[in-house]
């Protein structure tokens, strides 16, 4: 059915505290019970009642507050221009629009530099349409599924638990634990976009992720795909038929939750560490583990934990991997307090003499740091992905506010200081997609082995660099939003939240002063040799 039209005049009209209507981007809201419900109060809708409140909206508003208040109080739109009368002195249009760029290839909003440069129909040597085709399913299903949902994830500081089952059937939930290759022996060939398993490489896996991650919540993304990410891997890569069979379909398909729990209270990026004990029953049937796992992502929802433990000596010879149930008795898991990433429930983890079958050994005893060290590429370039989508959602979003917000009669984005700020955080974030696009190409080209060895050190200084320039970015973008970088939900949503979740990012897969200490040391070494 189509909506009711009205013309300004008629919309005028309405504008009494008993009957108050507004003009919202040609919309007709009757706003009247809704006036004490506002909240900035009732004056505020008042001053515009009967009036087009477009302008005020857009300063003070995303359009998500729309869908969320709007169909109960929309009436109807304004009339076509062509039906409107005549106006002897028509209102001044601001000429700026963000639009697309002129090439019929190119895909998304068109906020400068708010996507890739490869968005707006680059040539690049990397992607093709099977590329192409995933980006524009995984950006249908983001937008529909998660923007709108994503600030009252972050308050309630959890994700539904069907939302894994959504990304699952949307076909992209599976590749975000397989690398370059989809598993289709546990999952089928659903893939998003309708790309083939045999197409699915590294660059379809980078999409995944920067998509998922405009949403501007590490939290929700980490949600999503944290705990999988990294911890399923080492069950598909060096577990028994047996493991696999017993974990992977379930977790792949959202069924289940697993995720990877190396960190302790003891110790961090130093891993051989780590004091969590498996020690094995008489009969050495069973292992008995006690000890304590601490900031580790999904823990709290997680059916299945791929756990760190100490099976010999000291160092790192003596270190295992065996999964381990949260059902189990003896596993007992809080949600801690965080400055950020609420929804993706960080965990603190108890171990109190958990029997363990020695059949849930991951690979070999004693053997557990090589499969962790093996896991980290993987972790560290999904992080600095992630990193630099979180800049680019700063930079789109400081772009977008700055057109529309005035300070001393002039918009923001008019002001010079404003541009040499964007200037600075663009240069960044496009030289930075450059280098990830590089190493993600190594992925493509280069077997699984030879990348452990001669990637370690680059990762890691990606790793490094895309947290620190997600740091500048959330940073400049605070202040470029004010006070509304200062307060939770709004305009300013996504900054307040960033720059709450990037000291997490520049600290957990090996913090900034690790990762580059590993570089140079691996550096060196190779040119002893």
């Amino acid at each position: 059915m189509s909506a009711k039209l009205f013309t300004k005049e008629e919309v005028h009209k309405h504008n009494k505290e008993d009957d108050a209507w507004i003009i919202v981007h040609n919309k007709v809201f009757n706003v009247t019970s809704f006036l004490n419900e506002h909240p900035g109060g009732k004056k505020v809708l008042l001053k515009v009642a009967g009036e087009d409140g477009t302008k005020q909206f857009d300063n003070f508003h995303k359009l998500d507050v729309l869908e969320k208040y709007g169909p109960r109080l929309i009436v109807g739109e304004i009339a076509p221009e062509s039906q409107q009368p005549k106006q002897p002195n028509p209102a001044k249009v601001d000429p700026f629009s963000i639009t697309l760029p002129p090439s019929e290839n190119a895909f998304g909003e068109g906020v400068p530099f708010g996507d890739p440069c490869w968005y707006q129909d680059w040539n690049s040597p990397y992607y093709n349409d099977s590329h192409r085709r995933f980006r524009a399913a995984m950006r249908a299903f983001i937008d529909r599924e998660i923007m709108p949902y994503c600030h009252e994830w972050e308050e309630k500081k959890r994700i539904p638990k069907e939302l894994y089952k959504k990304c699952f059937e949307a076909g992209w939930l599976p590749g975000t634990a397989s690398g370059a290759r989809w598993p289709t022996e546990y999952v089928g060939d659903n893939i998003a976009g309708g790309v083939k398993p045999e197409e699915f490489d590294a660059f379809h896996l980078l999409i995944l992720i920067d998509e998922v991650c405009r949403c501007g919540s590490g939290g929700v993304s980490l949600a999503m795909f944290g705990g999988l990410g990294i911890g399923l891997p080492p069950v598909l890569h060096f577990g028994s038929q047996y493991l696999k069979d017993k974990v992977a379909k379930d977790c792949l398909s959202g069924e289940k939750v697993i995720c990877l729990a190396i960190t302790e209270p003891y110790a961090g990026s130093d891993v051989a560490q780590l004091k969590c004990e498996a020690r094995k029953t008489p009969d050495g049937s069973h292992y008995i583990v006690n000890g304590e796992k601490k900031w580790i992502t999904n823990g709290v929802f997680a059916d299945y934990f791929t756990v760190a433990v100490r099976t010999g000596g000291d160092g790192a010879k003596g270190i295992s991997l065996l999964l381990i149930e949260k059902e189990r008795p003896g596993v007992k898991v809080r949600q801690m307090d965080c400055s950020g990433l609420w929804p993706s429930g960080t965990t603190y983890i108890t171990f109190e003499d958990v029997s363990v079958p020695c059949a849930n050994l991951i690979g070999k005893e004693n053997q557990g740091f090589k499969y962790i060290v093996a896991n980290f590429n993987a972790e560290r370039w999904g992080i600095a992905v992630q990193a630099l989508r979180f800049a680019r959602v700063c930079i789109e979003e400081s772009i977008k506010y700055a057109h529309k917000r005035k300070t001393f009669g002039v918009r923001l984005i008019d002001h010079g200081v404003i541009r040499h700020k964007l200037g600075n955080m663009i240069r960044q974030v496009e030289a930075t997609q450059a280098w990830v696009e590089l190493i993600t190409y190594q992925f493509c080209t280069m077997n699984s082995f030879e990348a452990v060895l001669r990637l370690g050190g680059a990762i890691a200084l990606l790793k490094a660099h895309c947290t620190q320039v997600f740091e500048y970015c959330v940073r400049e973008s605070g202040q470029i939003f004010g006070g509304l970088a200062y307060t939770r939900g709004g305009q300013g949503e996504k900054v307040e939240r960033l720059y709450r979740e990037v000291r997490a990012y520049s600290i957990f897969g090996g913090s900034e002063e690790i990762m580059l200490d590993l570089a140079a040391r691996m550096a060196i070494k190779k040119a002893k040799m």
